[in-house]
């Protein structure tokens, strides 16, 4: 069988001259093989996509959020898109009431739900720019956003306000007004006059919007539509600037992807949304369930009982990062453990004969009926039934859980790769394409890729494989870092914009992600590492649920801190005869060295090199979170504040290590 193409090849590959690295072929989809489709006349802005679809589907579900009775969560209820344009018309004259003016930087502070949709359009209406606060990076960001950003006005979630109006919060008095999704209580208020802000319910500011109405003034497709902060994991957020125009031609280019597959989307489809609006992946998921006139379902805030929200929801697409499907993955694999040995083998059976058949090209939903209606459907009806799409993005899903998902949720898995700098995803895989398991597929309708050689990591472009850092240009990436002229020219260069990711292409045209540049240390002895490509090796590891590597510049081993995984980690204590809480195990000396072992064993199944193997490991029963700050919004390492959080241990395990006692 031939080999099927994904991209097409529109430059060649050239050797570096004068000390510059070498770069590989330019690769498009096969969409654009030639020359950019072209993009869509009358939607060039965001304000055209929900306002087009606001006339055209006006009585269509849009937003749905759960309301709390008594203490405990109801049904979902909904507002169509007639009675979101009129709130939205209402909050933006509202807001020039206030004395909002075109290009004002406006702010939203909170979880998702309608009123951070509505807030959001309102800025579009009026050609306002939306500034969102990232609800999960803290205080001190926020304050840093306000004031970078300049921003005079802010929505606000009423759990959020304490935080906004807090003396730390420094930047908040520059504020004109605060208006809170739903209202606020006296002493918030009273806080707010001291502060010479002004501040309003919900309700009030649409009273003022009714009483003041007034025309809209739309934005032009050269405007800016946002400045997302992207959460970073070093330094200060940084304001990624992006155009409406890029909005545009991001859900166009998703339209005429969608176009090539069999299953449309259609005005009945329903998003679960619970990734952080402020997070370009879902932003631009909302945003295409807009301009096809969809709905959309919050979460009722409890990431721990989202299986609640699915059951009631029935959403038929799902979107996260990985750790969210490795739970969906344990919970079923639990589920599963606790059937008959005779109805498991029969469960393992299925699956390797769905699988049989997705490998020979047969899709999913005709690889094996029989199996889906004996096994798989209860997979299915645990994610609420309905569901036909299932989105990673954020960072790599393994490829165990990629397959896993594929062949028992009974629905499309695709991965996608992509940055707030490139509004979305820059590649996209392709459903029922087996050969792309592993892999985040292939260039987008508007987007260019190319990898660059990185020489000091043996990474070379021209190789086999081709591997480098992955490079992008084209219609979907960002105008620049606001008030950052010096790292917009650092990370655009000859027109590309370099991601810091390494990849690797595959004979199809598919891209992989393999590792990170900067996540590149040297140790004593001259030798690089690659952090994050270790992580992912080690992470194979059944005792580990996850794990930080550390290596100094002025030491010759690695160290690492390893989340254990409780439930292995007490079947090993039941073996070894060992008593007490998962906590209390964690500190077993005998357990420090089981799990030494069993990286060693990975490592050596991964031919790693003896300076690639860790020696000393600190056991940790918690999750790095983003309570205590260690990760991002999309769970990427915080490896600064790592650093600062186990400095004492890490001094502590070098020292033991130089006096041989670890």
């Amino acid at each position: 069988m031939a080999l099927k193409e994904f991209s097409a090849q529109v430059e060649e590959g050239r050797g570096g001259k004068d000390g510059k690295p070498s770069v590989g072929p330019v690769y498009r989809n096969l969409l654009s093989k030639n020359e950019y489709p072209p993009l869509d006349r009358d939607v060039t802005t965001s304000w055209d996509l929900f306002s087009l679809s606001a006339k055209k589907y006006a009585g269509n579900k849009m937003l749905g959020w759960r309301r709390f009775v008594d203490g405990k969560v109801g049904p979902y209820v909904w507002k169509t898109y007639q009675e979101v344009y009129d709130e939205v018309l209402k909050i933006s004259s509202a807001l020039q009431a206030s004395g909002a003016e075109a290009g004002c930087r406006v702010g939203i502070y909170g979880s998702n739900c309608p009123q951070w949709i509505v807030a959001m359009e309102a800025c579009s209406a009026r050609s306002f720019v939306c500034v969102p606060l990232y609800d999960t990076i803290g205080p001190r960001a926020v304050n840093y956003i306000i004031d970078h950003a300049e921003i005079d006005f802010v929505f606000v979630q009423d759990k959020k306000v304490k935080e906004l109006l807090n003396p730390d919060c420094t930047s908040a008095q520059r504020l004109k007004a605060i208006v809170c999704f739903t209202s606020l209580t006296e002493e918030e208020k009273d806080r707010a006059a001291q502060m010479g802000i002004k501040s309003y319910s919900w309700e009030e500011y649409l009273c003022m919007g009714k009483e003041n109405p007034s025309e809209i003034f739309p934005p032009q497709s050269f405007n800016i539509c946002t400045i997302m902060y992207t959460s970073g994991t070093s330094g200060d957020p940084k304001g990624v600037v992006i155009l409406h125009e890029t909005v545009a031609a991001f859900v166009r280019g998703m339209d005429l992807f969608m176009e090539q597959f069999e299953d449309k989307m259609t005005p009945d489809d329903v998003y679960l949304s619970f990734l952080p609006l402020a997070h370009v992946l879902d932003r631009m998921i909302e945003e295409y369930f807009f301009r096809n006139g969809a709905s959309v379902g919050y979460y009722h805030g409890d990431l721990n009982a989202l299986r609640d929200d699915l059951m009631e929801l029935k959403p038929t697409c799902l979107a996260g990062v990985p750790r969210v499907f490795e739970k969906i993955q344990e919970g079923i694999k639990k589920a599963l453990q606790e059937l008959s040995p005779l109805r498991r083998q029969i469960f393992d059976a299925l699956y390797r004969y769905k699988l049989g058949w997705m490998n020979r090209g047969y899709k999913q939903k005709y690889a094996s009926p029989l199996a889906d209606l004996l096994a798989f459907r209860k997979v299915k009806a645990r994610l609420g039934g309905r569901l036909r799409l299932v989105i990673c993005g954020g960072a790599s899903l393994s490829t165990e859980v990629e397959e896993f998902l594929r062949v028992t949720c009974c629905a499309f898995v695709i991965q996608g790769y992509g940055l707030t700098e490139s509004c979305g995803p820059a590649t996209m895989g392709f459903p029922d394409e087996m050969c792309m398991l592993g892999t985040v597929g292939a260039a987008a309708v508007y987007n260019e890729l190319c990898l660059e050689e990185v020489p000091e990591m043996g990474y070379d472009p021209l190789g086999n494989p081709p591997c480098g850092e992955i490079c992008l240009r084209g219609k979907t990436l960002f105008s620049g870092y606001y008030k950052n002229p010096e790292l917009t020219r650092e990370s655009m260069k000859d027109g590309w914009f370099h991601t810091g990711d390494i990849g690797e292409i595959l004979p199809n045209g598919v891209i992989k992600i393999i590792d990170r540049k900067k996540n590149l240390i040297k140790l004593s002895q001259g030798e690089y590492i690659a952090l994050e490509y270790l992580e992912n090796v080690y992470n194979n590891t059944p005792i580990v649920e996850d794990i930080w590597i550390y290596g100094d510049s002025c030491k010759s081993t690695l160290v690492a801190v390893v989340v254990l995984h409780e439930e292995n980690t007490k079947s090993w204590a039941y073996l070894n005869g060992h008593m007490g809480s998962f906590t209390e195990l964690c500190s077993l000396h005998q357990l420090q060295k089981f799990v030494l072992s069993e990286l060693k064993i990975t490592a050596e199944r991964n031919k790693l090199k003896g300076f690639e193997q860790i020696k000393g490991v600190i056991l940790e029963c918690c999750v790095f979170d983003i309570e205590r700050d260690l990760v991002t919004a999309t769970l990427k390492k915080k490896r600064n504040k790592l650093v600062s959080h186990y400095r004492l241990e890490i001094d502590e395990l070098y020292q033991k290590l130089a006096e041989g006692r670890a």
